[in-house]
């Protein structure tokens, strides 16, 4: 070996015994870390949304479906936990939330269940049904159906009217939106065999209101049946979009009613009450 090789060539460096033992159980604690984080990485799921909006005049059926799908939980759960959770619900729900589920937008937090995110909806109906002096039950049930049957905002207090002005004289309600409730479907084409429909939900067979909401009304809808205003119609019929038609007079919604299946014929109209 020549002196210029003694020169550039270094002196190994040996690594202690302490050394390799702590370097050791370094790599053990690595893979012990791996382990136990590489499987959860792996098994976690898609990051769930940010909120859930519920629309107004969505039914509870819908915003379980909705939900399940928010939390990223298996279908069916949300509707689970509706008929085990301890909801504070009037006694005369009988533990169905329908009603009030209130619509509006939710956040979602990785802590969040089906079962909190329905306390919630429940505790913020109550909130709004409080805000608006409303305690009864049977005003929520009202909304709901005008939520169901107004063409529009405006139109929500002369239904809310019609449906008091139906009671008071003992007539059947006959709203097709109930019969849509019983039958799982949203319609405006309502047949003879679907009003002989045996429902309780089916408000052309039975007498006053259906035993429940049948979605969830909004702030315009409770309002209209918390405070209608004064008139004297029985009837209504929504024509053509923007032109709902009232009137205590039978033979003039006869009329209305042919005006409303004459542009059902031609490819538009809404419905009628």
């Amino acid at each position: 070996m020549s002196d210029v090789e003694r020169t550039v060539r270094r002196p190994r460096k040996r690594i202690s015994r302490t050394g390799r033992l702590l370097l050791a159980a370094g790599l053990c604690v690595l893979v012990a870390l791996a382990v136990l984080l590489v499987p959860r990485l792996l098994s976690k799921g898609p990051e769930r949304a940010e909120t859930l909006t519920v629309p107004e005049g969505m039914r509870a059926k819908q915003i379980y479906a909705a939900a399940d799908k928010a939390l990223h939980v298996a279908e069916g759960t949300t509707a689970k936990a509706a008929e085990r959770a301890r909801l504070k619900l009037p006694d005369e729900a009988k533990g169905n939330p329908e009603g009030y589920l209130f619509p509006a937008t939710y956040p979602i937090h990785d802590d969040t269940t089906p079962a909190s995110l329905l306390s919630y909806m429940v505790d913020t109906a109550h909130d709004r049904l409080a805000a608006d002096g409303i305690a009864s039950y049977r005003t929520v049930v009202i909304a709901s159906i005008v939520q169901a049957e107004a063409d529009r905002p405006d139109d929500m207090g002369k239904v809310a009217r019609v449906i008091d002005n139906r009671l008071a004289e003992k007539m059947p309600l006959q709203m097709d939106s109930t019969i849509n409730y019983a039958l799982g479907r949203s319609t405006l084409n309502t047949t003879h065999s679907d009003i002989r429909t045996d429902s309780p939900y089916n408000t052309y067979k039975q007498q006053g209101l259906p035993p429940t909401p049948i979605d969830s009304p909004g702030a315009d809808a409770l309002k209209a049946a918390g405070s209608p205003p004064a008139g004297d119609w029985l009837y209504f019929v929504t024509v053509k979009p923007g032109d709902t038609r009232f009137t205590a007079d039978y033979q003039e919604h006869l009329r209305n009613v042919r005006e409303f299946n004459a542009q059902q014929q031609s490819g538009s109209g809404e419905q009628e009450g």
